[in-house]
């Protein structure tokens, strides 16, 4: 058992692994290593007899000296006695050391390792429970504890390791006993008894205070009937003592630091916290008395250099001794400790190392504390419910309340290096939280000073001892001018109307990205900026999508949490509500609609370009706002979560409703994808046959620079300027480069497929099939995905233009050679192709009049059936599926936005806000001044 003590690096002695010299410099120690109890001053015999009898007892520890008399004279210097002292002690005949006193005031009585009987350090998981009412014959049993295991539980599971049945449990509870060993054999004496509370946690109690030196403290299992009887004999004793003083001894047991138990707990049993008034009382009270002794003594004025609270104390305290004279003297004395108690009360000091809450205003007068310490990384206020104790995060400190939630309020400390701390404060879903003096919806730094509301009672000030004390937020600014500008000034802030103006205009050309509004103009502010923004004639073609992300981060840092998702929901709400709009205006165009008009019947890729212009300037947008959407409910889950399990439901609720308003803008994103490809394609079909039907050989010079449009041939050039305008309108929305492609790759598909289809109806009944066509239409192929390749799109034409090219490669084989092949090898050879097609294209190829196919052309059997049951034409309706991306977003609100454009508009915007307020207003709270237009 020695061997678990030993520190490690100490060298061995034997098997006890006994650090070297630890006898002389600490034989207390040692006697606690063994075991055994260090002998009490009254147990030293000042004998020779007597010392030959305690040196015996070390010898299996180290080999004993050859001459006592050194070892008596080491042992007398430990105890700091001189020889003439111990001879004056054996001729008094007392039979013990002199000055006891002091001895126990150079030795401490108790080892350390003793203090606490119920826990030992090596082993910190582990409680054990004295149950002598229970089992005589056994002494204690472990249970495992953790520092948020309640009294109640560890009762059950010690119970358990009795053998107790469970219809008897209801007759024990759990004791803080704190006593002392007498004697020579250690018996153990109980000095103090405190039933501990149900809902109180042994460890934590264990840590919050100890025993006075001497002492030891256990925890004990005892019958409630004998707990009762003990504490009636107890008020028997104590009936003389007033109900005041009773009344002082109960509230320093009662919790501070980790608040106030709730009124049922409270009569059931003391709380375990102790409030750090009590410890400073605790360790200076006796010099505290003393000072104000001294005070109260002097003649003269009492009460110069002390604060407002200690002058009332005193004088009260005079009163009373006044009032009281005729008393017996020990009604006065008493009278005169409990003055003395109450006026100490008053001097209580702040902790110096932790932040703490200063209760200004409280709710219950009996059971709020005047500080409250944040001895935690995180501090959790909430109210005391039996139904939440074991779920969600730890409650620090109990208000009783209400209107105090379970969950209400949480201040947490982030990680910060130097001597910054950097604090944030956050109210629960649903909970009344104010921050100097306002409404608090989401969280914010706090400071040393600031003014903490929570509910309409509790009202604290936040102070951290670390940190230097600066002018409060909430202090007004003080003021003094005997001018005209002093007197129209704001008495609560000390702003003159200049200085007013000046801020409003500051802020309105501020370039930082923020948009403040009251959220009844929020409709209003939506609607300007779908208005002044969402049309294709704005300088910053993504400012929608900047301008609804600011309201909405408006939303998350100063309105409601449940705010949040209601605005997601109107802002995808009007967006949808233009954008179909825009469908019907563009479907209204068309010429199947205009015939009865006299209009041409088609439209040109710039008519469509200008018509679409507004449908790729809200996909744009969209995408982007979804991505931020996105993003911030996740953010938004993260905290949400952190709440516990009593917001589960708000927090399904907004998360469903986050969801409607995502699949709107994915709506519209889809719409207004499918509505752009749709006129494109349109627009397309018609000018896509030209690349099988013109020979670009008829312009010989026009091959030799093809890098620019206009010197491309006519058949492949209404083709190209399609492609180009496409570039050209996506590039000018600003649309996300994914979206790009997948726009390109849907108009790929639709070429690949329009033109293959054409060249399946062409080789019927006439002689299209040959090497001469198949080459003209190859070099138009190559010019349309050489130009593609240059505007960086040409992997995405290779990909899909694979079919057309696998079947004009084929065409382009000469004659002579191509009936020489086989049908396997070909199969093998293009793969792209079907039986049926492959078929078809060998069936009416032109090999010249009266001659024949060649037979190894001829499928073999057992595909004819297949041949002949499959369409030779490509589906449209193979399209590729749309995949919306997940990065590269042009979005970022964090990262500073270098368009001079989006900031006057942002400004223009900041100014509507400002009219809208200032119209909403009586028209004797109006501003008398105007905000200047800077632009």
């Amino acid at each position: 058992m020695f061997h678990e003590d030993r520190k490690e690096g100490s060298p061995r002695f034997g098997k006890l692994n006994f650090p070297v010299g630890l006898w002389i410099n600490s034989p207390k120690k040692h006697f606690a290593k063994l075991g055994r109890r260090w002998p009490s001053a009254a147990s030293i015999k000042s004998t020779s007899s007597d010392t030959t009898s305690r040196n015996n007892e070390t010898v299996e520890l180290r080999q004993p000296t050859k001459n006592k008399n050194n070892r008596h004279k080491r042992l007398s210097n430990l105890f700091h006695r001189s020889t003439n002292s111990i001879a004056g002690s054996i001729s008094s005949g007392t039979g013990r050391w002199v000055s006891e006193k002091k001895l126990s005031e150079i030795i401490d009585t108790v080892p350390e390792d003793l203090v606490e009987l119920s826990s030992q350090k090596n082993l910190p998981g582990i409680l054990k429970i004295f149950g002598d009412d229970i089992s005589s014959g056994t002494n204690y049993k472990s249970v495992l504890a953790t520092p948020r295991s309640s009294a109640e539980e560890l009762v059950k599971e010690a119970l358990e390791r009795y053998a107790v049945a469970d219809s008897e449990t209801e007759v024990f509870v759990l004791c803080d006993v704190v006593g002392r060993f007498v004697g020579l054999e250690g018996e153990w004496k109980m000095e103090y008894l405190r039933v501990v509370g149900d809902n109180e946690r042994p460890l934590v109690l264990q840590e919050m205070w100890k025993p006075k030196t001497g002492f030891s403290r256990r925890f004990e299992i005892r019958r409630k009937q004998e707990v009762e009887k003990m504490t009636m004999a107890e008020d028997n004793e104590t009936a003389g003592i007033n109900a005041q003083a009773r009344r002082l001894q109960k509230s320093r047991s009662r919790a501070a630091s980790g608040g106030n138990a709730p009124l049922r707990e409270r009569e059931e049993s003391i709380s375990l916290r102790r409030s750090i008034s009590d410890v400073n009382i605790n360790s200076k009270k006796r010099r505290e008395r003393k000072s104000i002794k001294s005070m109260v003594a002097n003649d003269g004025d009492p009460g110069q250099d002390l604060s407002q609270s200690q002058k009332d104390g005193i004088s009260e305290m005079k009163n009373l001794s006044e009032g009281d004279r005729n008393v017996d003297r020990d009604d006065s004395a008493d009278q005169m400790d409990l003055d003395f108690e109450r006026l100490s009360q008053c001097l209580i000091q702040p902790p110096a190392e932790h932040p703490y809450f200063l209760l200004l205003q409280g709710y219950n007068k009996d059971q709020d504390f005047v500080i409250y310490v944040m001895t935690r990384k995180k501090h959790l206020f909430g109210r005391a419910e039996k139904s939440l104790r074991d779920k969600g995060p730890y409650v620090d400190t109990f208000l009783s309340a209400p209107d105090i939630l379970p969950r209400h309020c949480s201040v947490w400390r982030l990680d910060s290096s130097g001597q910054k701390y950097i604090v944030r404060v956050r109210p629960y879903r649903g909970a009344l939280v104010t921050h100097n003096g306002r409404v608090l919806q989401r969280e914010t730094e706090l400071h040393t000073g600031d003014l903490l509301g929570l509910g309409e009672h509790f009202l604290f000030m936040y102070k951290d001892p670390r940190m230097p004390q600066g002018r409060p937020a909430w202090l007004p600014k003080s003021w003094s001018s005997p001018s005209l500008s002093g007197a129209f000034s704001c008495q609560m802030c000390g702003r003159s109307l200049q200085e007013k103006q000046e801020a409003v205009q500051a802020y309105i050309e501020s370039r930082e990205p923020v948009l403040q509004y009251r959220s009844q103009e929020e409709d209003s502010v939506l609607k300007e900026i779908i208005e002044k923004t969402g049309n294709p004639g704005s300088d910053f073609k993504l400012a929608p999508a900047y301008l609804f992300s600011l309201c909405l981060e408006h939303s998350t840092k100063a309105l409601d949490p449940g705010h949040f998702p209601k605005l997601v929901m109107k802002i995808a709400s009007f967006i949808k509500e233009v954008v179909w709009e825009k469908i019907k205006e563009i479907g209204d165009k068309q010429p199947e609609n205009q015939q009865d008009r006299g209009l041409p019947c088609a439209l040109g890729i710039e008519e469509v370009a200008t018509d679409l212009r507004p449908l790729m300037l809200w996909m744009s947008n969209s995408m982007e706002l979804l991505n931020f959407v996105q993003r911030k409910i996740l953010d938004l889950e993260k905290e949400w979560e952190s709440e516990g399990s009593s917001q589960d439901t708000l927090l399904s609720s907004d998360i469903e409703a986050c969801e409607e308003s995502m699949a709107l803008l994915d709506e519209v994103i889809m719409y207004t994808f499918q509505q752009c490809v749709y006129y494109l394609t349109k627009t397309l079909y018609a000018a896509l046959p030209a690349l099988l039907e013109s020979n670009p050989f008829t312009d010989p010079a026009s091959l030799s620079d093809v890098g620019e449009l206009s010197n491309m041939p006519e058949g492949t050039r209404g083709t190209l300027a399609i492609y180009q305008a496409t570039l050209d309108l996506t590039r000018e929305c600003e649309l996300h480069p994914d979206l790009v492609s997948q726009t390109f790759g849907y108009l790929f598909f639709f070429s690949n497929a329009s033109l293959f289809n054409t060249l399946m109806e062409k080789g019927n009944g006439e002689p299209f099939y040959q090497w001469s066509k198949a080459v003209q239409i190859r070099t138009n192929l190559d010019l349309v995905l050489d130009w593609l390749q240059g505007i960086g799109l040409g992997d995405i034409a290779a990909e899909f233009f694979r079919k057309l090219s696998a079947t004009v490669n084929l065409l382009c084989i000469p004659k002579t050679s191509l009936m020489k092949v086989s049908w396997s090898t070909l199969r093998n050879d293009y793969p792209a192709l079907s039986s049926a097609q492959l078929n078809h294209l060998l069936r009416n190829y032109h090999l010249g009049v009266g001659r024949s196919h060649p037979a190894a052309w001829e499928p073999p059997e057992e595909e004819k059936e297949e041949i002949t049951n499959t369409d030779i034409f490509e589906s449209f309706t193979e399209h590729p599926p749309l995949i919306l991306p997940c990065e590269n977003f042009r979005l970022q609100l964090a990262q500073p936005i270098n368009d001079d454009a989006f900031y006057g508009q942002l400004c223009q915007l900041r100014r509507f806000v400002w009219d809208l307020e200032q119209k909403s207003l009586p028209a004797n709270q109006r501003a008398s001044y105007r905000v200047e237009n800077s632009q």
